[in-house]
């Protein structure tokens, strides 16, 4: 009864999150090397297969920008072949983590890390997709696509030899315009429409009736003949190393960013809360589905799924349905898609691509010191300049090398009080990276001077340091002097009880 109460609801939202999907499930995949229609079909599994299975019930999945680098870069070195074997064993990986329920390690990466790869991820797009723009080929590479687009800009605005580049050109800029106005402008009433598909309308509609000889989207007449099984020969492909590896960061950067996109759809919403290991592995089973059939790795949304939510989506049905229409639209009005250019769908994603760089992560970022924006800065240029995986590993060994900095800084300060008494300030924490500093301190205290030693603002002290003030007391001792613990915690209390056992072991 609940879900026929809700159900006009959900169809409303699934109308609205059809038509956010529609251009981005054709323009990712474009982005990434492949046919238009291998990112309809995995938009169609990510809501009629995973709408049913998802562990966040209002979360939509479908093919998404973060994961375009990483096919783009895949189908360039290997052939379109080797991601239907790659997919299919990092959809086997989620599953396992799901069911290992390690769905909240997959959680644990640092913000500056993910928005680095996140502004990164956009500035490879809009690099490749400025190219798609005028009815060019993207490079191999973010750099080559920096370096060889200033002349593919003088080739298009060539009018003899680029007139229709430069046609192209004109209905992707036109496209952004019309989604930069829309989102600032729209009547409230119109609010559920989105703006990519006003633009892309208006584009198809003015190309069409211009007759302008651009490029248009290619579909096959029946969606079957777009399915590429994989056979036990493909899966050989596995024995290479590197695709293995693109296996383990596909499954990582997948899981991560539906993970991530489920918990800030939660906060969207004051209904069901996500369960991630059912999420995780649901996507596992998707992307083994989208494997086996050679379409396009899905994750999580955020871009859909906030449609989903504001358009007053109750339940699952919503996700379930809009893959529904998807399969509908590609089946029965297939040449309706064939009339759209190319050049509005690289103007969706260098808008998108835009958005992904978004200046208020540096500045959120800020307010926790000066490294996390240097982080964020030095993950996305890796990745501009390198691939995505280094560039990520890259922001987690910087997160770590500030991690073991932070954990073993230590400050000491020295105070005489009175002749033959002072107190020893430590505030960080005490760990053997800092036995040389603190045993200098010592080494210039007076002999015969009684030591205070202030551990309030210690967060932590290793063994190391605690068997260096043992040294020292014991020498102390010896020549009149003495140690002693300031405020009485836990900590302390844990140093002074090792203290009285290595005193009661040597006397």
């Amino acid at each position: 009864m609940t879900a026929l109460r809700t159900l006009p609801r959900d169809g409303l939202a699934s109308v609205v999150v059809f038509l956010v999907a529609l251009p981005l499930c054709m323009g990712i995949a474009i982005a990434s090397g492949m046919p238009p229609a291998k990112g309809l079909i995995t938009g169609i599994i990510g809501g009629l297969v995973i709408g049913f299975l998802s562990g966040s019930p209002l979360q939509v999945s479908g093919p998404a920008a973060g994961l375009a680098v990483l096919v783009f870069e895949l189908v360039n070195s290997h052939g379109m072949a080797a991601l239907g074997p790659v997919l299919l064993l990092a959809g086997l990986i989620q599953l396992l983590a799901g069911l290992l329920r390690l769905g909240g390690w997959f959680r644990v990466t640092a913000p500056a890390v993910v928005s680095g790869m996140l502004a990164g991820i956009g500035i490879l797009i809009v690099l490749s997709q400025l190219h798609v723009m005028v009815d060019a080929s993207p490079l191999a590479s973010g750099l080559d696509n920096l370096l060889a687009f200033p002349g593919a800009l003088i080739d298009t605005l060539s009018l003899a030899n680029g007139s229709a580049a430069l046609a192209a050109g004109a209905i992707g800029l036109g496209t952004i315009a019309c989604m930069w106005l829309w989102d600032r402008h729209r009547p409230k009433r119109l609010r559920f429409l989105p703006g990519a598909l006003i633009g892309v309308s208006l584009a198809t509609l003015i190309s069409s009736w211009l007759a302008l000889p651009i490029k248009r989207v290619e579909l096959p007449a029946n969606l079957g003949d777009a399915i590429d099984w994989i056979g036990p020969q493909d899966l050989a492909s596995l024995a290479n190393p590197e695709l293995l590896v693109a296996a383990l960061a596909m499954a990582f950067i997948a899981s991560a960013e539906t993970l991530l996109s489920a918990a800030a759809v939660d906060r969207m919403h004051s209904g069901p809360r996500s369960k991630f290991n059912r999420e995780l592995s649901a996507q596992g089973v998707g992307n083994m589905l989208c494997g086996a059939l050679g379409a396009l790795p899905m994750t999580g949304v955020i871009v859909r799924s906030s449609a989903n939510v504001q358009a007053g989506a109750c339940s699952r049905a919503s996700t379930i349905l809009h893959g529904l229409w998807l399969l509908a639209l590609v089946s029965l009005l297939p040449s309706v898609l064939q009339s759209i250019p190319i050049a509005s769908l690289g103007g969706v994603l260098v808008y998108t691509g835009f958005k992904l760089v978004d200046p208020r992560a540096m500045r959120n970022l800020r307010q926790y010191g000066r490294v996390p924006p240097l982080i964020y800065i030095a993950t996305a240029l890796c990745i501009v300049v390198t691939d995505l995986l280094t560039g990520v590993l890259t922001g987690f060994a910087l997160t770590l090398l500030k991690l073991l900095w932070s954990a073993s800084r230590l400050r000491i300060k020295l105070m005489p009080i009175e002749s033959g008494h002072a107190e020893l300030h430590l505030r960080g924490a005490a760990t053997f990276l800092r036995v040389p500093q603190l045993s200098a301190t010592l080494a210039d205290i007076e002999p015969g001077t009684h030591l205070r030693i202030c551990m309030d603002r210690l967060s932590y002290i290793d063994h190391a340091c605690i068997e260096l003030l043992e040294d020292w007391e014991r020498s102390a001792r010896l020549q009149g002097g003495s140690l002693t613990m300031g405020r009485r915690t836990a900590l302390k209390q844990r140093v002074e009880g090792r203290r009285r056992r290595v005193l009661a072991q040597t006397a």
